[in-house]
Parts: structure tokens; sequence; C-alpha cells
């Protein structure tokens, strides 16, 4: 697909069937092209064991595909019916206490319960034998957000015993295991897989490789999940895409992993939602708290894409006010449609608004639709035909060419700082973001990367912050490349074991990188030391012995950025104005061209054409690019939530 195009979350099952048929209609005129339904409806669908209801479904495909409309069916697992909880009760997952979490809202399923997977795969396949040949039908989406409430870690007798099985199968002896999680440290040895417990309840922290391990193996019940309903949907279908939908943030299962079975990764962008509850200073909350932070949606497209090798949609796009932050601000005008026009730029083939009418009854009935709940267009509404409208009007498409700079994103280290913080906060995804923004401040395209990347040619700068460990493709990817790296900090600090390596970190040969971090000083953020040249290190600081060159040092002389060739070693975490530094240090020893951006606006490049987005609540002035052949939607002049759109005068 390479012309991007809008969707919208419809459910037929909610509202009258003589409604239906405006609906599609007005979607249509809308310059809707996708409509997804149906992956919370499995009551609907079979309301008693075995009685079948799909007539509903089949004639809203019929009055979508009537007005034109390509539907994506969703799996309806996210949701068993209640007399399947009443058959299987012990399907339910457990929270780290110990207490089931019950029926009465969604996502009350274990991912290790083996009996759970096999009615899902059978109300797949009965999805598949009644809706999959229908013409409307453009492809699946696998049950909905994997994970969501925090769901992924569950502490069952199925996970129980799951667990066990998979340690079995990864250590092959207890022997080994017991060797290999250091369990003479306090009396902690096994005799049998089956003597070993989950890592929770008990009297004080659990050995970190064991929560590790668990959290690898529940990783690996998600994909396994997964992987049953798409070998059932590829074998009925090849020719469709099967996409799942993920979340901002969310990083409780291994998504590289995951989207091995996959044909596009999807995720769910609610911009203001996700500030509220974000870790992020008020400098960033208060000027964005109607418009979302400048960098946390651009971040997030940059790992969907890369996670779904190329191939991404935005499943659910806020449209308005949701329900389910502590605060729920109404968008400023504008937004969106930028928020879309973003989405579009990093690649997104589709973007799909989250939902077409608000509900006027339980647990949502507060987040708001591109309709009201009288079926009036809400403000959304007008801002997604004018969407629709532009993409046409400019032939808008193409696909973002590879960016200059690489970041690795890792799941694991995410888990692995969680379960050994050091420093309360202390998390992989915070360090990637501080490395994130300085680049996108300064007009840089990034990619986001895997840690199971092996070759890193074609990038003139890589950065690898605080990662757990290292693995065989990382340590091939950088002996082979002649590109600037950044590591750290914190970056190697442990063996896939979870221990402190026989080197120490970062772990790292001496002809690349001669230097050992020999003690750690964690400290309140509140408690801030000065850097020499502006900046400030706070929260994580590394006492380093290193023969490599102090790039930047604190007050205190302590290194914090250190070059040893073309290889950077960061040992301390920055605030915004440090990493800035740092950064600006890296593009200009890398060469890489950068442009002159008003505060508050991001780009991004996509085939022929930049687009520009301003997150500032009044107006920005664009300085024109070089590259820039002109503007073909806005103009330098952009107003507050704006979009302008240059096309290159050579394609990126």
């Amino acid at each position: 697909m390479t012309t991007p195009t809008l969707g919208v979350c419809y459910y037929p099952e909610h509202w009258p069937v003589e409604r239906w048929d405006d609906d599609a209609r007005r979607m249509a005129e809308v310059g809707i092209s996708f409509v997804r339904i149906g992956e919370f409806a499995w009551s609907k669908l079979e309301p008693e064991p075995g009685k079948l209801d799909f007539g509903w479904l089949i004639q809203a495909m019929d009055t979508l595909g009537k007005h034109g409309l390509k539907v994506i069916v969703g799996t309806p697992t996210a949701t068993p019916p209640r007399w399947l909880v009443k058959k299987t009760p012990d399907m339910l997952p457990v929270d780290v206490e110990g207490r089931p979490r019950g029926f009465g809202s969604r996502r009350h399923y274990d991912f290790s319960h083996l009996g759970y997977r096999e009615e899902c795969a059978r109300i797949t396949k009965l999805l598949v034998e009644h809706v999959g040949q229908h013409p409307a039908l453009a492809g699946w989406q696998t049950d909905n957000e994997y994970g969501c409430h925090g769901t992924v870690l569950s502490y069952s007798e199925a996970a129980r015993q799951g667990y066990r099985r998979w340690l079995e199968a990864r250590y092959g002896t207890i022997a080994k295991l017991n060797d290999a999680w250091g369990n003479v440290f306090w009396s902690m040895d096994y005799a049998d897989f089956d003597e070993i417990d989950l890592p929770n309840l008990m009297v004080t922290e659990p050995n970190p490789i064991a929560a590790l391990d668990f959290r690898r193996y529940s990783s690996d019940q998600v994909s396994a999940f997964n992987k049953v309903q798409f070998d059932i949907l590829k074998a009925a279908r090849p020719d469709l895409p099967v996409i799942h939908n993920s979340m901002c943030r969310f990083t409780d299962y291994d998504h590289w992993d995951l989207a091995e079975t996959l044909d596009v990764m999807a995720w769910d962008s609610y911009p203001l939602g996700h500030l509220d509850g974000a870790p992020e200073p008020q400098e960033v909350k208060t000027p964005y708290f109607r418009q979302g932070d400048p960098d946390s949606s651009g971040m997030h497209h940059d790992l969907y894409r890369a996670v779904g090798h190329g191939r991404w949609w935005i499943m659910e796009m806020q449209p308005g006010p949701v329900n389910w932050a502590d605060y729920n601000p109404d968008p400023l005008p504008g937004m969106a449609r930028l928020w879309a026009w973003e989405a579009f730029a990093h690649g997104a083939e589709v973007v799909s608004y989250f939902r077409w009418r608000q509900a006027p009854f339980a647990q949502e009935q507060m987040h708001a639709g591109l309709l009201r709940p009288d079926s009036e267009p809400a403000p959304a509404h007008a801002e997604a035909i004018q969407v629709a409208e532009e993409l046409k009007a400019i032939n808008f498409g193409g696909a973002p060419g590879k960016a200059r700079v690489g970041i690795v994103f890792d799941y694991q280290s995410e888990w692995a700082w969680k379960i050994e913080a050091q420093a309360a906060g202390f998390s992989h995804i915070q360090h990637v973001r501080n490395c994130y923004i300085p680049l996108r401040k300064r007009g840089i395209d990034v990619d986001i990367l895997s840690p199971k990347t092996r070759d890193f040619s074609g990038y003139d700068l890589v950065i690898i912050p605080a990662l757990f460990a290292w693995n065989d493709e990382l340590r091939e990817a950088i002996a082979n490349f002649d590109g600037h790296l950044l590591i750290g900090p914190r970056s190697g600090a442990k063996t896939q074991d979870f221990r402190i390596p026989d080197g120490l970190a970062p772990n790292l040969p001496s002809n690349l990188l001669d230097l050992k971090v020999t003690r750690i000083d964690s400290t309140n953020p509140v408690h801030r030391v000065s850097v020499k040249g502006g900046g400030n290190v706070a929260h994580w600081r590394e006492r380093i012995e290193t023969r490599a060159e102090v790039i930047i040092e604190d007050e205190e002389n302590f290194p914090v950025l250190v070059a040893q060739g073309r290889l950077h070693y960061l040992a301390a975490s920055g605030d915004r104005a440090l990493m800035q530094r740092i950064i600006d240090h890296l593009i200009d020893e890398a060469d890489i061209t950068t442009l002159e951006l008003p505060a508050g606006v991001r780009c991004r490049v996509r085939g022929q054409f930049r687009v520009y987005f301003n997150y500032n609540n009044q107006g920005a002035t664009l300085v024109p690019a070089a590259d820039e052949a002109g503007y073909v939607l806005g103009s330098a002049s952009m107003p507050a939530c704006g979009v302008t759109v240059a096309r290159l005068a050579k394609a990126g």
C-alpha cells in the first residue's frame, strides 16, 4: 500500500440496525476507507456455548461494503463471554498478590492458560468460516491491545506450570539453572524444576534473574498466543494482512518477537491521555497539555514502523477527550488533523480514528468519537474530512527513507531496569527518549533499531542507551561499524544471566573502548551536579577508569562523555540541556545536516515530502530548507497546531 488513507473503529452491535446504512454512507463521505469491527463481540457472536449468531456481523459487513468501505475484522478474544469464564474459571489472570482478576470489564484471561488458547483457536476458525470470504473483508486484527491493564504478568497455576516447563527447556538441568541463577546466594538452590515458584509473595525481592526469566517467559506466551490466531488466519486468507494494535510506552512484552507473526504492526495513539500519565516534567506537560508531547507520538511511530518491518498503522487515534486518564482535556482545534498528518509523515498506511460515535453507555461513555452520542459531528469530524481531502489534493505518499541516525530499543532492558532500578525510575525507554528528543529538535529523522540488528551499515550515528546486556548480533554490528557510536549510560552492565560481567561494564573489547565502570552513584534527581560548559547530571553517575579522551566532565571533575575514536561513552544521566549538548556534539562529529526549527515544531520526510507539525498553541515561522522546492500545503507561517508540507527537490 503506497497511498495513505483514513479508517475508523465502529461497533455496529452497539446501534440499531436501521442506523448502519446511514453510518456507512457518512463514513464514506468523510473519506474513510477502512472500518475495524468485531474485536469485543464474542458474546454477540456466541451468546451461549455452541450457539452461533454471525448473521449480524455479515449484515454489517454487507452494509459497509455497499458504500465502498473495507473491513478489518477483529478476533474477539480480548473479551471472553461470561459463560466461558463460568466453564473455565482458572482462565482468569491472577495479580501479584495472588488474587484472581474477575469478569466484568475486558482482558480477563491468562496468556498461559492453554485451554483458553484452544477456545481462541476455535472462535477464530469460526470467524474465518463465516466471514473469511466476504468481499468487504480487507484484513484481520488479532485480539486487542495485548497486555493492557497489566495482564502480561499473571501469577496463576497455569503460569506456574508453564514457567517451570519453560525453564526446563531453557536450562536443561536443574544444576545448570542453579549455577546460572547464582542460587548459592541465600541458599536458594533447587533440587527439581517442580520446586520453583513464581517470583511473587516472597519476604523480600526475588532473585533478579528469576524475575527476568519470568518476564521472558510471559512475553513468550503473548507471542505464542498470537501465533495460534495468525496461523489460522493466514492459512485461510494468505492474501490478507494480520494486524495487532499495541500502545504508548507499553513494554511488558517483546514486540520484536510478536511481530514475527504479524504482517502489520499497529498502535493506539492517544497523545493527551499519554501525556497526562507520563513521567515528564511540568515544563513539557504545562505548555502541551492540549496538544500532547511533541516527541512522544513520533518516537512511537518510528518504533512501530521498525517493529512492523516497515508496515504499520494507527488503529486508534484520539479524536477528542478520552475517559481513562486522571485528567482528560479537550484537544486544541487542529490537533486531530495534526496527529494524523504526523503519523502519515512517519510512514503510517492507515490512521483510524477511535471511534465513529461516542457511546452513551458503559465504561467508555465519556470517550469522544467523530460523532457525538446524538450522531451530530464532533470537532474531529471536520478535521478528518480535511485530512482526507488534503492527502488526495497533493497526492501524498511514498515511503520514509532510511534515516542517518539509529537508536537501539530493547524491551528486555526495560524489564531488567524495572527489576533492578538501582535509582528509582531508571528506565531504558526514558534514556532512548533522552537521545531521541534532541535529534528531532534539529529536524533529524531517526530509525529505531532492534537489539538483534547485525549490521549498522548506512547509518552515520547509532546510539545504544542503557542496554541491559550485549548479544552476539550487537557485538558483531559494533565491531564492523565505521560510523559514530554513542553508548551508555549503563549499557553492557550485565550479562544475559543478570550478572556483573567479569571485565565490568560496558564489557567491550579494549581496542574498541578502554573503559571500566567501577562504581555507581545513584541519587534523587533533586540533587544535581553542574557540568562544565552547561547542563546538569543527576539520578545516575558512573565512576569510570578509562584511557579514552574526556570530552565533557562535571564540576566535580568526573567524566560525563568520553571518546575513543568514533565510539563515545556517556557515563551519566543528563537533563535536557546536557543531552542536547551531547547530541549536538555527535551530530557535528558525524557531519549530519540539521534544520533550523522553531521551538515546538517537528518534521519528518516521507517520499518527496517533508511534513512540519506545529505543536505550539501559537504560530511559528519556518526557515525554508535548502533541499525544498516549495510548499504544497500551508506556508512558512504556521498557525497554532498547524501543518505545512514541503515538496523536496529530490525524494528523501
